[in-house]
Formats: structure tokens, sequence, C-alpha cells
């Protein structure tokens, strides 16, 4: 009898998956192990795994599906066997094993998949009108979301350069982008129209039907962003403190370690998550996690980052964050927020953090709010460093400063809990030495 396959929770908060592409098909041997898809999670791409051996008998839901964990997706069998409507056919009532989801894997880089004729223009009875369609260049590097709206617009993507991982083409790359009109295929006999010639390029980007707008479907991590927020602004009583810290000794010793050239580069989001960390040891009640009939005080230190991603955010975590140096966490740091751009996190490196750090300072921002990552109690927002004029020492002088606010959910940080917290880590902010001290 036919093994059914299942869209598999990947990820412990994982409700649906989205079939971004198929790496067996119809007819083709399977082994165990062998990755039949990759499938977009709430938080990652990851691979889909057969868990029996056989042949690939039928895909049951196209490429680019969204499917409900535990739905069927694909059924593997002997060669020949038959299926119905996408099912066993009946003729074996044995009852189906239960087999065990292992851990799931990040998907990485396979050959490209059969190109598929859905689609492909054939030749019409009459003469046509000419038709968008995506020219074939071969396997272009994109983002899922990019090569969607590509082929919505009838975009090109072999001729446009990726500025993501890799040379990745992601969503930003399409702005401006003009639509490659082809022409369908002549009736018997005649030659092909020749391609109409580009038109100039307007001053507003219009869709290729002319249609003052496109509706994009929600990515699987998109609908969770939406879902937890709903879950952290509505419930959670949450107050905002803000602090301004001097960052002139913080400049010096970030130049000073550039200075060494050894080893990865530091960045202040590093320090600062260093001091946050720090400073998280000495007020155990920041460190914490709401549960509902209990509040959670952790005993370790696990900083998650947050990371700005095409579609969204994802937090990868930083385990241990107090007891790394900042050479460790510079290196790690850069390796999980590079992962984490090309959605290659496994579900155990963005979950589990006990509390987060926001960074914008890089875009400009000076001062912000951040929400609060349920479970957690607690997130700091960091705005840029800004050369201001303040009085310093009794001179009014140019000194570098910073703006901090923490968002502290109230069932479980006080506001003097919170104020606590910040004026610790102002303080190690304003003389570095107090972090190794």
């Amino acid at each position: 009898m036919a093994t059914k396959v299942v869209m598999e929770a990947l990820s412990p908060t994982m409700e649906e998956g989205r079939l971004v592409e198929w790496k067996k098909g119809e007819g083709d041997p399977v082994a165990v192990g062998d990755v039949l898809a990759e499938v977009e999670t709430d938080k990652a791409v990851m691979e889909l795994v057969a868990r029996a051996g056989g042949t690939l008998l039928k895909q049951v839901v196209p490429a680019g599906a969204t499917v409900p964990v535990s739905e069927l997706v694909a059924l593997i069998g002997e060669p020949g066997e038959a299926v119905e409507n996408g099912k066993p056919a009946p003729a074996d009532t044995r009852p189906e094993a239960t087999v065990p989801s292992p851990p799931a894997r990040p998907a990485t880089e396979s050959a490209p998949a059969a190109p598929s004729t859905a689609g492909r223009a054939t030749a019409p009875a009459a003469p046509a009108a000419p038709v968008l369609m995506v020219p074939s260049t071969g396997r272009v590097k994109a983002s899922p979301l990019a090569r969607r709206i590509a082929a919505e617009r009838g975009i090109d993507l072999g001729g446009i350069a990726g500025t993501g991982p890799e040379g990745r083409v992601v969503l930003r790359d399409l702005e401006g982008a003009p639509s490659v009109p082809r022409v369908a295929a002549a009736p018997a006999g005649g030659a092909p129209a020749p391609a109409a010639p580009a038109p100039p390029r307007p001053v507003v980007v219009r869709s290729p039907d002319g249609a003052p707008f496109t509706d994009v479907p929600l990515s699987q991590i998109r609908k969770t962003i939406a879902r937890r927020l709903a879950q952290s602004i509505g419930p959670i009583p949450t107050f905002y403190l803000t602090t301004e810290v001097d960052m002139e000794r913080a400049w010096d010793a970030r130049e000073g370690l550039k200075a060494l050239g050894e080893g990865p580069k530091v960045s202040f989001n590093d320090i600062i998550i260093k001091a946050v960390a720090t400073a998280l040891r000495q007020h155990p009640a920041c460190n914490a996690w709401w549960q509902d009939d209990r509040i959670r005080y952790w005993h370790e230190v696990h900083v998650s980052m947050a990371v700005a991603i095409e579609e969204g955010l994802i937090t990868p975590v930083i385990r241990h964050t107090d007891l790394k140096s900042l050479r460790e966490i510079a290196a790690e740091s850069q390796d999980l927020a590079a992962r984490a751009r090309q959605r290659r996190l496994t579900p155990e490196e963005y979950t589990g953090g006990t509390f987060s750090v926001s960074n914008l300072g890089m875009l400009d921002i000076d001062d912000f709010t951040a929400v609060i990552n349920p479970p957690e109690a607690g997130i700091l927002a960091v705005g840029r460093i800004v050369q201001k004029a303040v009085v310093h020492e009794g001179q009014l002088a140019a000194r570098r400063r910073l703006r901090l606010t923490m968002s502290c959910d109230h069932r479980v940080i006080d506001g003097a809990t919170g104020a606590q917290f910040l004026k610790t880590l102002k303080a190690m902010l304003e003389n570095p030495l107090a972090m190794v001290w």
C-alpha cells in the first residue's frame, strides 16, 4: 500500500507550510532520507524528506500551494501502483503506520528542478495578441517572494543583478525593473512576429495589465509576525522607559578594537548585546518569561537579536550571552544574521530567547519603541549614535549620544525594576571596562 507523505511541523510554531519547490518528480525513485521538496515555514525554508522508500507516485499539491500541517502532499509506493484522486487505491485496508517526524534541517542548494511546462505558450489557431511571459534563462538565485512577484509582473530574473546574499535576487531588486513582453507562437506555417519594442520607462510603475495595485499573498513568516503582534500589542500591558547614553568611551573602545585588526569586526550592536547580557545577570527580574499562571525567571541569559529579512523579521538567539566574550558574540551574531537572511536557520537557533535587542540605528532612526516578543518580558530598542551639544563636566561640548527605549511587560517588570536595569546598562556602556570587571 502507498505511503502517505504529509506536511510535517518543521518548526515548533508551524501551523502550515508553503511548498516552494518539488525536488522529486512523479515516477522518480525515492530512498529514505531523500529530499522531496523545499517548504517555507513561518521562519525559514526547510527540507521535507522521505520517511519511506519506493517511487514518488503522486504530487498531491502543486509547488506554491500552502498546506496545513498533517495534510497529504504526496504518495510513495511501488512502481505502477494505482492511486485514485490523489489517494492510495482502496485495494488494501491495512491501517497506516504512524512515522514520527525527525528534527527539521534547513534547506540547502540543490540541482535545479526540471522546468515545468505549465504556462508555456502553444500555437493558437488564429493570430493572437502578444502575451506577457517570463523568458526561461536557466536557474537564477532568487528568493521565493521575488520569484512570485517576477512571475506576476512578467519580469525576466535573468537580467537582474541580485543584491541579496550570494547575489540572490530579492524583492528590492525588482523595483523599476521592466516587464518583458513576448509574443505567442505564430500560426502553423507562419513566421513568429517580432517582439514589440520596449516602451519608454514610465515615471509611475504600473503592473503589466494596468491595474492600480497588486495583491501579494502572505508569506508564512508574515502570517506569523501578524499573529504574534496581535498576541503582544493587545493582551500585554506594556510601558516604555527611555534613557540617553554617552557613547564616547564605547566609541573609543571600538576604534581600539578595530585598530588591532584581529578577529571578527565588532559592531556597536555587539557591544550593546554584551552589555545587555551582563546587566541581565545583575537584574534577573528582567530576564523572565510570562507563563500565564506563573513567571519563569531564567538562570541563563539568551539574548535574541532582531534581524530584518526580505519578508519580515526574525530573532536569532545568542545563547549563554553573558558567558561569551565580545569577540565570540561578534562572530556568532554575524553568522546568525547572514543565515537568517538566507532563511537557513534551524528552529533551535531562533527560539528560546530570554530578552531581545532591536537596533535601527544603522537606518538613521533616533529612537523608537519595539514590540515585545512573547513570552519574553522585555525588549530594548536601540537608536543611532549622534553627536550633539550637551553639558559635560560643566562645559558645553559635542558628545556622541545614544537613545535606548525599553518595552516592559508590566505583569513581570515594574517601573522601578526596569529603570534599575537601564541604569546598570547605561553605566556599562558609558564605562565599557565595567563589562569585564
